[in-house]
């Protein structure tokens, strides 16, 4: 199944890896509608960074997917739906778990809906490693069980079973694409790598919470690609798959792979924050992913080692700094 010509609708096309993931789709040659949130200022995320000459290309409406008669208006005519757009924050969802829930539950359902109704060929609805919970074994395979920690994790596992549930009563074609974490150009300092590059390119303390949860770090070219092959093979329909590096690297270890990167010693200006961290509870400590799924139904893996990738975050930090804001935290 090819994308040249499809007419292709991502949601949440103005976050971070929407962004990437759309201009990754004008280049194989789909027409694009970018779903981004409404807003007074006529504002597209990081849309704006893409360069104009791939933007001219796209169409971008701005919906808020809450609502069942937008979602409806901006899925008609689409081939293919990439539904990425949610609420992301895990401290923003301690403060208000309803947002989350309407956002993530109801607009996904939204689209589900509206994709049956329009016959669509396949929507891929994007999942999150936070359902898994700390890994009760490892690498965390498809199969491990649901065990969501935080109202964010929660939200998507629920958006997860529905999506499936669609796959099962009305045959919808569905893929679930299951990223960890991801980081690249672009990615705001709510994020830990933007957040500890930032600050140590900036000078002064490094504020961080917990350094000892370990991640499992893939780089957004790679994750684009394998949203890429998810939607090109037949067999995804109906599956969850995981897309990962298969390798788990401390918060700490990860700050001195940076440091290396910057040739700096950050450790000495760490400083850890209360407000940073999550509760015991809460917390994810462990996630590593079993990537052997995507391997062998999409033929896709990694190509991005962590260090090259990070080579990359900083030098697009270095030229963007006066866009992050070091040192502050927000939900």
């Amino acid at each position: 199944m090819e994308l040249k010509g499809k007419r292709v609708l991502v949601t949440g096309a103005g976050g971070f890896i929407g962004s990437h993931l759309t201009e990754r789709l004008v280049k194989e040659g789909a027409q694009v509608r970018a779903l981004v949130n409404y807003n007074s200022r006529n504002y597209f995320g990081k849309l704006e960074e893409v360069s104009k000459k791939i933007r001219m290309q796209i169409e971008i409406v701005d919906r808020d997917f809450k609502y069942p008669d937008s979602v409806k208006e901006v899925t008609k005519g689409m081939d293919f739906i990439f539904h990425l757009g949610a609420r992301i924050s895990i401290p923003h969802s301690y403060v208000a778990p309803r947002d989350h829930i309407q956002t993530n539950i109801l607009g996904t359902l939204n689209f589900l809906q509206a994709a049956c109704e329009h016959g669509t060929e396949k929507i891929i609805t994007t999942s999150t490693s936070e359902v898994y919970g700390t890994a009760e074994y490892k690498p965390i395979d498809e199969k491990h069980p649901i065990k969501a920690q935080s109202p964010y994790a929660a939200s998507k596992a629920s958006a997860d079973l529905i999506a499936r549930s669609f796959y099962l009563s009305y045959k919808l074609p569905v893929t679930i694409i299951r990223p960890f974490n991801t980081y690249g150009p672009r990615q705001s300092d709510r994020a830990v790598i933007p957040t500890i590059i930032s600050q140590a390119i900036a000078g002064g303390k490094i504020n961080l919470g917990s350094l000892e949860p370990k991640r499992d770090f893939t780089y957004i070219e790679d994750t684009v690609d394998a949203f890429i092959k998810t939607a090109k093979c037949d067999n995804s329909v109906g599956e969850i798959i995981n897309i990962g590096s298969r390798t788990a690297v401390s918060i700490r270890d990860l700050m001195k792979t940076i440091g290396e990167v910057l040739g700096k010693d950050l450790e000495s200006r760490v400083e850890l924050k209360k407000e940073r961290v999550r509760p015991e509870s809460s917390e994810v400590w462990l996630l590593l992913c079993d990537n052997s799924k995507a391997k062998e139904l999409l033929g896709w893996q990694p190509k991005t080692s962590l260090k090259e990738g990070l080579e990359k975050v900083v030098e697009y930090i270095r030229a963007n700094i006066d866009k992050f804001h070091p040192g502050e935290y927000n939900l």
